[in-house]
Parts: C-alpha cells; sequence; structure tokens
C-alpha cells in the first residue's frame, strides 16, 4: 500500500492511497459472497451463479461499493496510523481509480487534531484560592442545625405575621371563573417564603385565625401557564391555623440529640474542622482551575469547527440525559423555553469551544512533558472506579473496552499533568 499525505488546507489533511490489486480483489470476493442471493442469473438458482456470470450480466461494478466498504476503511486506518495522524471526525472518501485487475486509489480529506503552540505554563502566576473558615461560618451551621431541628407551635393570640406558617384554605378565580390547579385545603404557607405569586402573602400579613379574606393579585408575565400569564385573579382564603417556629436551645443536650457529641464545644469543633475540610476542598479545584485557565489562556490553538461541534453534541446528550431521569423529553423542553434545536446548542459553542482548547491545550503540556500513566496508576484507578461501581475490580475490568482503557489512561495523564502544573504554579 502506497500513501501521499497532503496538507490541503487550516488542519485538513488528503491523503491519497493506492491499495494493491491483490488487496482489492480480496475486498471483491467478500463483496461477492455477501451480495450472492441478491443476484438472479438465467439457468442458474438463485445464489447459484458464480461470479463471472454474475459479473457479465450486471457488470463488474454491482461489486464495488461493499468492495469499496470492506477495503478502505482498513487502508485508511493503516494510513493515519503509519503517518501518524489524529483524525477529529470523519474522512470523506473519493475513488481516483477502480477496475479489475487495477490497483485502488482514492483520497481520504479529513480535519485532523489542530496543532497547539504553548506559551508559559511553567510557573504561571494565580491568586490563590482562599479556605478561610470564620467563627461566623461556624454560627451559621449551627443556625442552621437549630432550625432543621425546630418544632412548629400553634399560636391564637395574634394576627399572621413574617416567618409564620400560615395553615390555609384557598381557591382563586380569573373573571370570576376558578381555574385549574387554583384551590387547595390545608396548605402550609410559610409566609415570606415566595413560593406563592408574587403579593398573596404580604396581604396574609395581620389577618387572624378563622379570617376569610380576599386577596387580590396579578398572575407574572412569565408565569408557567400561558392562560393564566399576565391576567388579575381573586383568591378567597380561610386562615386555618397560624403556626410559629420554637428553635430548640443551643447547649450540651442539643449537641448530643443531633451529633455523637457530649458538649457543645466537641459539636461546635467538628463543624469548624468539617467546614476547613471542605473550604480546603474547594480552594484546592479552585486554584487548579486558575492556574489550568491561565495556562490554556497563554496558548494558541485554531480548533476546527467539528470538534465544537461534536462537543456541543456531548453537551447536549447529556442535558437529555438528565431531563429524563426528571421525566421531560429535551424537545419539549426546547419548546417550553420558547427556543429551536439551533438557537438551543448556540448557547453552548463558547462553553464548548473552551472545553476544547483546555483539553487541547493540557494534552499537549503532557506530551511536552512526557507524562506518562503508570501500570500502578492505572490498578489504583481500577480499584477506585470498580468501588464507585459496587463491583469487584476483576468484574469491572472484563467490561472494558479498548477505547475504555484509552479513555482512562488519557484521563489519568490529563490529571498528572494538571498535577504538576499546580506544583509548579505561583500562588499568590
Amino acid at each position: 500500500m502506497q500513501v501521499k499525505v497532503e496538507n490541503t488546507g487550516k488542519n485538513v489533511v488528503q491523503l491519497e492511497i493506492e491499495v494493491d490489486a491483490a488487496k482489492f480483489e480480496v475486498g471483491m470476493q467478500k463483496s461477492f459472497a455477501k451480495n450472492i442471493n441478491k443476484f438472479n442469473i438465467p439457468g442458474f438458482r438463485r445464489g447459484k451463479a458464480p461470479r463471472s456470470m454474475v459479473e457479465k450480466f450486471y457488470g463488474e461494478q454491482v461489486l464495488y461499493e461493499d468492495a469499496i466498504n470492506i477495503v478502505c476503511p482498513e487502508a485508511y486506518d493503516e494510513a493515519i496510523e503509519a503517518n501518524d495522524i489524529h483524525p477529529v471526525a470523519r474522512p470523506e472518501i473519493d475513488i481516483k481509480e477502480i477496475g479489475k485487475g487495477k490497483n485502488l486509489v482514492f483520497t481520504a480529506s479529513v480535519t485532523v487534531k489542530p496543532e497547539v503552540e504553548l506559551g508559559q505554563y511553567m510557573g504561571v502566576e494565580v491568586q490563590k484560592a482562599s479556605s478561610l473558615v470564620t467563627d461566623e461560618d461556624v454560627e451559621k451551621e449551627l443556625e442552621k442545625a437549630l432550625d432543621k431541628n425546630a418544632r412548629l407551635i400553634s399560636i391564637e393570640d395574634r394576627g399572621v405575621q413574617s416567618g409564620d406558617t400560615a395553615i390555609i384554605d384557598f381557591e382563586g378565580f380569573v373573571d370570576g371563573v376558578p381555574f385549574e390547579g387554583g384551590k387547595g385545603s390545608g396548605y402550609n404557607l410559610v409566609i415570606g417564603s415566595g413560593s406563592f405569586i408574587p403579593g398573596f402573602e404580604d396581604q396574609l400579613i395581620g389577618t387572624e385565625i378563622g379570617a376569610e379574606p380576599d386577596i387580590s393579585v396579578v398572575f407574572p408575565e412569565d408565569y408557567g401557564k400561558a392562560e393564566l400569564a399576565g391576567k388579575p385573579a381573586l383568591f378567597k382564603v380561610k386562615v386555618k391555623e397560624i403556626k410559629v417556629k420554637e428553635l430548640p436551645v443551643l447547649d450540651d443536650e442539643f449537641a448530643k440529640d443531633v451529633s455523637e457529641f457530649e458538649t457543645l464545644d466537641e459539636y461546635r469543633a467538628d463543624i469548624r474542622n468539617k467546614l476547613v475540610e471542605k473550604a480546603e476542598h474547594k480552594a484546592r479545584h479552585e486554584n487548579e482551575d486558575n492556574v489550568v485557565e491561565k495556562v490554556v489562556g497563554n496558548a494558541g490553538v485554531d480548533i476546527p469547527d467539528v470538534m465544537v461541534e461534536k462537543r456541543i453534541d456531548d453537551i447536549v446528550y447529556d442535558f437529555g440525559m438528565r431531563l429524563r431521569y426528571q421525566g421531560m423529553d429535551l424537545q419539549k423542553y426546547i419548546e417550553i423555553m420558547g427556543m429551536d434545536m439551533k438557537t438551543f446548542r448556540g448557547q453552548f459553542t463558547e462553553r464548548a469551544s473552551k472545553e476544547v482548547k483546555t483539553q487541547l491545550v493540557i494534552e499537549k503540556v503532557g506530551k511536552t512533558e512526557n507524562i506518562q500513566a503508570t501500570d500502578a496508576d492505572f490498578d489504583e484507578e481500577m480499584k477506585k472506579l470498580a468501588e464507585n461501581y459496587k463491583q469487584t475490580e476483576e468484574d469491572f475490568r472484563k467490561q472494558l473496552k479498548e477505547d475504555d482503557i484509552v479513555y482512562i489512561k488519557s484521563t489519568l495523564i490529563a490529571k498528572k499533568t494538571v498535577e504538576l502544573l499546580v506544583s509548579n504554579a505561583r500562588l499568590v
């Protein structure tokens, strides 16, 4: 097999590949075997005519399409591997010469991974992320714990106030007609939560138990139900009960009830330790992100559109899967948002471009620094992944395909590359 390689444009390579006649003949024979039952030759039962009669009756061209599909992919794969070419899209194939007893000559035009021009990547300077935990942060966590363990107490000696939970019956009307979903009984409404139509909760303030006020509101213009959006509505309401939140006493007994600690001081110290661990974890990731962003910003690369579009494909697919778990169809979501698919995809263009560039730059740094994923690195990753999927390591490894192994190793290399960049960065 002979191959000529030519750069025909920005990130586009054309390969002219010449396959030996003998190899193409093998493809022709496989094509004949695949299609033999399709040919109806007079004097022969279907599928029993020799190839010579089929070619005489139909012409040898009848076998070309499948022969090409058999021979060209294998020849193309060999050509790109031998010439260290890294395609990012499917090739456009053009047959130049074909015929019985002739070498098969075809061209494959393909978009390839772009070259990355690295700027400064070692010793970049970024602002260090803060991992400070204050006394105020600890007290806020304690307040959350108190609120979580609070109980609601009924009161009868005053009207509704902000922060109260009002138990109400209600029915809504638009143009004097009840509307679907506008009726409720024994509904627990936290005043000030903003869970009802704007203005509704404010008008309940001061209302006493047993009162039946009429509340007038206007549905927001962007309300989820188009038939109600922007329309005035009247709600007939009855206040059945008023409850206030009673917080526990913040003392040693509270600490015993909500934790494994005997004293409030121990509980408070544990909260601080957990906040510090969380803050340090967050700071590490912020430092990594900031260093990578600086390194990527210093680099230059002309990203082919096809790489951006493929990344958008992945983003849209993941988005659709998350919607499916929530019981919603992607197309329906797009319609509700008032968009078409082109507009929906367009909002991810900047993100996709950034992610593709980051991947290319980190990959380039890894190659430049000759960073490798060792067998020990891979084995450790196998253990972690098997645990995550709640499988034995042996069972998990059995499921892996070659592409999975390549992806895992490339991910490990990228991780080690980022660690190298962060360890050499100046965090100020």
